[in-house]
């Protein structure tokens, strides 16, 4: 595999979740104006998207690949989870 192989094997391995982590962000924004007031978009994107990122590679340490339901199960659930603790005002 060459380097540009390499680059858009991973770069489609992490998309799902830094897309859904944006467009959760997007929901938060319009659902949730009060309470995420203070955040910024691109802030609960980029923790989304990182949560998201450690739940695929935890789906493929538990799972032993990518692709299934129960790895997207923990993608969604590590989006959910890092853009939760991100906006609870304390």
């Amino acid at each position: 595999m060459d380097p540009l192989d390499a680059f858009w094997h991973f770069g489609n391995l992490f998309l799902p979740a830094w897309g859904v982590a944006a467009l959760m962000a997007l929901a938060l924004k319009l659902i949730w104006r009060q309470a995420v007031s203070g955040m910024r978009w691109r802030t609960l994107a980029a923790w989304g998207g990182l949560g998201g990122t450690l739940g695929i590679v935890a789906a493929l340490v538990l799972l032993g690949r990518d692709g299934t339901m129960a790895g997207y199960g923990l993608m969604l659930l590590g989006v959910t989870l890092a853009q939760w603790g991100v906006s609870v005002k304390k």
